[in-house]
């Protein structure tokens, strides 16, 4: 094969994807059979069939058992809002609620809290030792009804053990948000790192945010800092293909 040549089955896939982004394809129209490919193309059965499976990963089509394979209606990506400025006169603290607050926003979440030792990866996320206790509480998000987004957070509880914000959102301060709550025991956060990635959902994420098995989600890791020593990580889990980042950020 010669430099920059593409397989052929690669060569199929690019010429059908182009067809379904311009829609010569439409969503829910049936794809060509691995006949009509091999003859369409002059190409194997074998490359119909890669070029059929890569579609399929990609998420452009979808397999309807007994009744063949079919173009996916592909979600308009909508935006989830992460900010670095406060809202004016008080309100919502933290990025998703400031999102939901705004305009005919339907979001809400539920949540679920248990004490657990830290993990090693999450000790060195927290700058304590591996087995120390920690809250760790899951977050379901939604948006008019449709999971948009899963968290996991966890706070050292030699921070906030014993205190009436132990619990994320329990308690006079439950759900106002980490800056507000650590204030509250005068703990003032200073800082905060978001480092934002992508790979292949987990089974799990993949069932709870209703996608299909293989897509791509992204994930934030967060941690908050107060003088320098971490006081809440967490993961963030987006599916890649429904929604998009958007980091509003104060210019100093």
């Amino acid at each position: 094969m010669a430099f920059g040549e593409q397989p052929a089955y690669l060569r199929v896939a690019g010429d059908l994807r182009r067809k379904i982004v311009d829609g010569s394809l439409p969503p829910h129209t049936r794809l060509p059979s691995q006949a009509r490919i091999r003859e369409e193309y002059g190409v194997s059965d074998t490359v119909a069939l890669e070029a059929r499976k890569v579609l399929m990963a990609e998420g452009l089509v979808e397999g309807r058992s007994g009744s063949g394979t079919y173009v996916r209606e592909q979600p308009v990506p909508k935006r989830v809002a992460r900010s670095g400025y406060r809202p004016q006169g008080g309100g919502p603290t933290t990025p998703f609620r400031q999102e939901q607050a705004e305009g005919d926003a339907r979001g809400t979440w539920e949540s679920r809290s248990e004490q657990l030792e830290a993990s090693p990866a999450i000790a060195a996320r927290l700058g304590v030792t591996a087995g120390d206790r920690v809250m760790c509480t899951r977050y379901v998000y939604r948006d008019a009804g449709e999971a948009m987004m899963l968290s996991t957070s966890w706070e050292p509880l030699a921070v906030t053990g014993r205190s009436p914000v132990m619990l994320p959102e329990e308690g006079p301060l439950g759900g106002c948000g980490v800056a507000d709550r650590m204030a509250a025991i005068d703990v003032v956060v200073d800082n905060v790192v978001e480092e934002v990635g992508a790979r292949p959902g987990l089974a799990e994420e993949i069932m709870a945010l209703g996608g299909v098995p293989g897509h791509v989600v992204i994930v934030v890791e967060r941690t908050f800092y107060a003088s320098g020593r971490p006081v809440e990580t967490a993961d963030l889990v987006i599916p890649a293909d429904r929604y998009r980042l958007a980091y509003h950020l104060p210019v100093r």
